[in-house]
């Protein structure tokens, strides 16, 4: 790491470990939502709702002090691409939740649990590793690791694919199956954006 004459603010560091921290909040609510049966499933959107709302609070408060801070950590950019794939991840997991409860899904089907523990376990890494921002140390295999995760749940998304269309299910069922493991993926890809602009800031910061 750069030694720096000039002093910077550092309540950046604080802010996106809280951040991701929601985020693994999110998480186990998603894994909630596997054993829950269908009357416990909506007050588990609730719960998520408001973790989705903590982290665009979250979010904002990252965006302000960007705005209100004339030096900063890293790039002002990296600051604000960070902030924002952190709060998609957020909202992708809570559009998941809720399409469940709005589609009044009785049964999602066999591979969504690989997807969920996926996510999870990005979720845990991506909080481990916001911390280490503040030296730039031990995120190499941060960064690796999610990108692994995101390829594994690449496959997962293709078997489900594969699984939604070999008839078994009719085709009102397939639409709203496929959007749920669709949203499930995006919010794979965006932890994969996460650790790719943890990856650009650390090259950056070398």
């Amino acid at each position: 790491m750069r030694f720096r004459l000039t002093p910077r603010e550092t309540s950046f560091y604080d802010m996106f470990a809280a951040s991701a921290d929601n985020i693994v909040t999110g998480s186990k609510l998603l894994m909630e939502l596997l054993g829950a049966d269908s009357s416990a499933r909506a007050e588990i959107a609730e719960r998520m709702r408001a973790a989705e709302h903590a982290g665009d609070d979250a979010t904002h408060a990252i965006f302000h002090q960007l705005n209100s801070s004339f030096i900063t950590p890293f790039d002002r950019e990296d600051i604000y691409k960070l902030a924002s794939s952190l709060d998609d991840i957020m909202d992708f997991m809570e559009e998941a939740v809720d399409l469940v409860v709005l589609y009044q899904v009785e049964e999602l089907p066999k591979g969504v649990e690989q997807q969920i523990e996926v996510l999870a376990r990005a979720a845990v890494l991506t909080a481990e590793a916001m911390p280490n921002l503040r030296t730039m140390d031990n995120l190499t295999e941060y960064w690796i690791e999610v990108n692994r995760l995101e390829n594994q749940a690449d496959q997962i998304h293709r078997k489900l694919l594969a699984q939604l269309f070999n008839g078994k299910y009719d085709a009102m069922e397939v639409l709203k199956l496929k959007q749920i493991v669709d949203v499930l993926e995006e919010a794979a890809d965006a932890f994969e954006h996460v650790a790719n602009t943890v990856e650009t800031i650390a090259v950056k910061e070398s």
